[in-house]
């Protein structure tokens, strides 16, 4: 198949762009390389893309609806994955305008295209983050979700229900991902691997919020990858057995599906550095917190739909793949 990628240049979106050319697809990349986070990381993954067969990347700005247009016009895609979009929870609060530009601009103008060029099949990111102050865990797809604490939420739910529209009024199927935490090799620098890693291997004090008790549900890169790949194959059908009197937040009777894509096991985030600890070979200096504006507590995703759905089974240990993210972010960083 041909298959469009966004945000090909960035921490999943190479990865998910290696895994489909191996299983022979052609991928169309698109990225805007913009400079959230330093932009020659961007480059030095777009490069080792570029090295591969069956790849072709496009610079642009999913802003630009005539640029997006365009690209559609040039391509008959079997498939669209978008992963593009404004990351992080704090810096929505520095930057919001960012959020509403891409999360949401930019996503709207993914809809239009997928719609008017009858696209089979659009899989999109979204995040735990939309579950926001909900403290039932583990969270399921099934759980209300009117509450976000983030604008960076709100944009991903957000999504969610323009997808909803497009699928209701135009039939185009659409899958949203709820990712959960996702870390490994190549990873965002902005994220807490990398930042922990950094201050480790130069002595200098890690900040830990929620005075330490905070627990994500870390899932590896390659099983996260593993999951978006076989949703793409899973097209959705409206829901027969659908209940308007008592709707499901994850169904419709359009087509149109939301899985939870994590790792199912909430792990404390001082667990987490003391893995990282072990495969640095350094101790952590510790200055804990109180929990940041935006923040939750703990997110811990039941994938048992998508496990139904699709055979999703994350398969990484947390030392397994911080071993891994280790390797890579010595060889990278020279470190």
């Amino acid at each position: 198949m041909k298959v469009l990628v966004t945000g090909h240049a960035g921490f999943i979106g190479m990865h998910t762009v290696f895994d489909l050319l191996a299983r022979g697809h052609e991928v169309i990349g698109a990225d805007s390389f913009n400079d959230y986070y330093d932009p020659q990381l961007k480059r030095d993954r777009a490069a080792r893309l570029g090295e591969q067969p069956g790849f072709r990347c496009n610079a642009l700005d999913l802003c630009d609806a005539t640029a997006v247009t365009r690209l559609f016009e040039q391509h008959r895609f079997d498939r669209v994955i978008h992963l593009a979009a404004q990351p992080g929870v704090r810096y929505s609060l520095k930057n919001p305008r960012a959020y509403i530009d891409s999360n949401i601009v930019g996503f709207l103008n993914v809809l239009e295209a997928c719609r008017h060029h009858r696209t089979p099949h659009l899989v999109y990111a979204s995040s735990s983050s939309v579950y926001g102050g909900n403290t039932t865990l583990p969270f399921r797809e099934v759980d209300p979700v009117d509450h976000p604490v983030s604008l960076y939420a709100a944009t991903k739910r957000a999504n969610e229900l323009m997808a909803h529209t497009y699928s209701h009024l135009f039939g185009l199927p659409t899958t949203g991902l709820r990712f959960f935490t996702v870390y490994g090799p190549w990873g965002r620098p902005d994220m807490s691997p990398i930042l922990f890693a950094d201050a480790i291997m130069a002595g200098r004090t890690i900040d830990v919020f929620n005075h330490g008790k905070s627990r994500r549900d870390f899932t590896f890169v390659e099983d996260i990858v593993e999951g978006v790949v076989r949703v793409m194959d899973h097209v959705p059908a409206p829901d027969p057995g659908f209940d308007r009197a008592d709707p499901s937040a994850a169904g419709s009777w359009a087509p149109f599906r939301i899985f939870n894509i994590g790792n199912h096991d909430a792990i404390p985030v001082l667990r987490f550095i003391e893995v990282l600890e072990t495969a640095l070979g350094r101790k952590a200096q510790m200055n804990l917190k109180p929990m940041e504006p935006g923040d939750v507590e703990a997110t811990y995703a039941d994938v048992d739909a998508l496990s139904t759905a699709v055979g999703f089974a994350p398969h990484t240990p947390i030392e397994q793949g911080v071993a891994k993210f280790v390797a890579w972010y010595r060889d990278y960083y020279r470190s």
